[in-house]
């Protein structure tokens, strides 16, 4: 017989599935200019962290791409010399470097953004009212959850 923890944990697993499942609906196609963008894994890392974080230090650049100091600044320099990272002092510490994205790397990647958000209307608006509010009420219980285990893990 099953427990209701084991019940639970095949919820959450299926309820994962189908999450990765639902990711792929919404992103099917890598658009032909992220493919022509010739960016390296560190710095595609390096510019959605800038997309979700945005104007970052280097230091936590770093961390959060487990290099060191050194490495993160060569993958910022070359995406500087590219025009899609900035660099800016902190006006609070001029010791401290801030990387924004640019305009243009906002528009890069705001522009893959826009493509899966067009997707997901699609999507939407293929459900009936009942099933379209019952994805609202998920997502809105999915944010209060992000909300409510921030700096969990």
């Amino acid at each position: 017989m099953e427990t209701k923890e084991t019940k639970k944990e095949k919820l959450i697993k299926s309820t994962l599935e189908l999450g990765d499942r639902a990711f792929r609906e919404l992103f099917p196609f890598l658009p032909k200019e992220w493919l022509d963008l010739d960016l390296t894994a560190g710095q595609l890392k390096t510019l959605l962290l800038l997309f979700t974080n945005g104007p970052t230090k280097m230091s936590v650049i770093a961390a959060e791409l487990g290099v060191s100091m050194a490495t993160a600044t060569g993958v910022i320099d070359r995406m500087v010399e590219r025009g899609i990272v900035v660099r800016e002092s902190d006006p609070h510490d001029r010791r401290i470097v801030l990387c924004p994205m640019s305009p243009e790397g906002e528009r890069l990647v705001s522009g893959l953004w826009q493509l899966s958000s067009q997707r997901a209307e699609v999507m939407l608006r293929a459900l009936d009212r009942p099933k379209l509010l019952a994805v609202r009420a998920a997502l809105e219980a999915l944010l209060e959850a992000g909300e409510a285990t921030k700096g969990q893990w």
